[in-house]
């Protein structure tokens, strides 16, 4: 919590956090603190502002699990598009019923953010057959040609994709980015995949959309609230709930976990990292 973290914090001159919460006051009570460095890429948890402010360097990890998190969103879409989960419930159950799902060979997926992991992500859907649509602010025509893949509209993406897979950033610009509208423009036998952040997804949105049939279903790594203890789309089964295990491989925490501590000691050091925050 922030009032641990402001004990905790005091008298330290470098920190590794992961998803904790680096607030201002957190930051305003580490008087010796020269360096956050971030288990991860998301920095949404640190407050980036406050640290500038004090001269304070923060560090991330990009690379070291992105093909973690990309393996795990395709896990996703087979587990969601086969009604794995639900299949191995009700075998464990006693029962032995049909699930019928939906293909994934020959399919288009639309992949939101084409940054390490969503381009980790086309690279896997390519292995599928699928037809693959992308979406991002920067686009890169060498990428997109080496794999067949074409940059479209947001809008276009929704209405012809039959997978949905989120790999954007938490910014002003993205929260909320998929809310009524954007689930209203997807086709009624879609399905969306999120391992990016919780609030890039408008949750209620998405929870009355699964309801009254406007997709087939989804996956979700992330959440507003972790736990999402209260969450309504707990109830339904037409959606696969994981506890932000995107980064969780054992290679992918050594990597990340030598990359932070590399950082933290190079600042300490007084050598910049390439991946710093500002």
């Amino acid at each position: 919590t922030e009032e641990e973290l402001i004990r905790l914090i005091r008298d330290v001159d470098g920190m590794i956090v992961g998803l904790d919460r680096v607030s201002r006051a957190v930051i305003a009570a580490a008087k010796n603190l020269k360096v956050i460095s971030k288990y991860g890429v998301g920095l949404n948890n640190i407050d980036l502002e406050a640290a500038r402010a004090r001269g304070i360097v923060v560090t991330y990890t990009p690379g070291t699990n992105s093909e973690a998190v990309a393996d795990l969103a395709m896990g996703l879409l087979l587990a969601v598009a086969r009604k794995i989960p639900l299949a191995d419930r009700s075998v464990r159950s006693g029962e032995w019923h049909k699930f019928v799902g939906s293909a994934v060979w020959g399919k288009t997926i639309g992949v939101v953010g084409v940054g390490r992991i969503g381009r980790g992500v086309v690279r896997r859907a390519r292995g599928f057959n699928m037809r693959v649509l992308c979406c991002d602010k920067i686009e890169d025509s060498e990428f997109a040609a080496e794999y067949g893949a074409e940059y479209v509209s947001l809008e276009v993406l929704l209405e012809n994709s039959d997978f949905v897979t989120l790999h954007v950033p938490l910014t002003n610009e993205t929260r909320g980015l998929i809310g009524k509208r954007e689930l209203s423009q997807m086709k009624r036998t879609a399905f969306l995949i999120n391992t990016a952040r919780g609030e890039v997804v408008d949750e209620e949105a998405l929870y009355q959309a699964l309801t009254r049939g406007q997709i087939a279903g989804a996956a979700l790594d992330v959440f507003h609230n972790e736990p999402p203890r209260d969450s309504k789309l707990l109830r339904l089964d037409n959606v696969i709930l994981t506890p932000h295990i995107g980064a969780h491989t054992g290679e992918a925490i050594m990597e990340m976990g030598c990359k932070a501590a590399q950082n933290l000691i190079a600042v300490l050091n007084g050598i910049l990292p390439e991946a710093i925050a500002w």
